[in-house]
């Protein structure tokens, strides 16, 4: 007599072998098929026109090109989608805002995102929009999230570490390097003078740097696909911010350069001095 040990992707195997029965929980097995979410951001092209209207205090969308928040789009979901190609799972798309956004939803879709979220409200500020996504997390039994560095209208910095708050999970931001192994998140990331290695235990946050992913253009084929997979709208979960935007200022405008000829030393004095006043 001999036991013949097979492993297998299914919950439990049975293997006969004449006389014995072996039963293998698919627990055994190495592969570890996570939920991942991914919180993406509407935000303007960085090439549109920004004006304010009723005195400054808000934000003209008319004329202006909005897309998916690149940090996000690059890095985040890119690789959330890798992991999925990699070891299976399931990559979700959450978005705080309003039908608007649908497109550049469905964006993330065509990339390769399973299915999406989207909480229809006004994201008013980093933490209305951080509690909306971890609302979403607590139900939906996800293991980890990745977020983008920070996005490139108010550039706070401040939503993926809120949401790890919120959740009581921990949080690695600036991450250049993510794999995931048996339920163990291996980070790298760069800081001064050196590489940071960190091994972190599931559940947990991850802000997306660059290099940790290589962007990718959706196919005719996700394209396609992103049309019939499911976007769910829910209501906001709770309507409590904690800041208000007095009102907007544009950067002054750049100062005007002027070239003198290097063999024109004394125009060159005259402007440190009479215009610059720095002489």
């Amino acid at each position: 007599m001999h036991i013949i040990t097979v492993y297998a992707l299914q919950p439990l195997l049975f293997c006969f072998d004449n006389t014995q029965i072996s039963i293998f929980s698919h627990r055994n097995f190495k592969t570890y098929k996570m939920k991942i979410l991914v919180p993406i951001a509407k935000v303007p092209d960085t090439t549109s026109k920004i004006a304010f209207i009723d005195n400054n205090t808000k934000f003209n969308p008319d004329g202006v090109t909005f897309i998916m928040n690149p940090t996000d789009e690059w890095y985040a979901l890119v690789r959330a989608i890798e992991l999925k190609e990699k070891q299976g799972g399931e990559v979700v798309v959450i978005h705080v805002g309003l039908a608007d956004s649908d497109p550049i939803i469905r964006k993330a879709l065509a990339l390769g995102a399973d299915r999406a979220i989207r909480v229809d409200a006004d994201p008013a500020d980093a933490y209305f929009v951080a509690n909306q996504i971890a609302a979403q997390a607590k139900e939906g039994g996800y293991e980890l999230i990745i977020t983008g560095k920070e996005t490139i209208d108010y550039n706070s910095f401040e939503v993926g570490g809120m949401i790890a708050e919120l959740l009581d999970w921990p949080a690695v931001a600036l991450v250049s390097k993510l794999e995931i192994e048996n339920g163990v998140a291996t980070l790298k990331r760069e800081v001064e003078g050196g590489t940071e290695t960190v091994e972190v235990k599931l559940p947990m946050v991850v802000g997306a740097e660059k290099d940790l992913a290589i962007a990718r253009i959706p196919n005719m084929k996700g394209i396609m696909a992103s049309k019939s997979k499911p976007l769910a709208v829910v209501p906001a979960a709770d309507n409590t911010k904690l800041t208000v935007i007095a009102n907007y200022a544009l950067p002054d405008k750049a100062k005007q350069i002027k070239y003198i000829s290097p063999d024109n030393v004394g125009e060159l004095v005259r402007l440190l001095h009479e215009e610059a006043k720095v002489i």
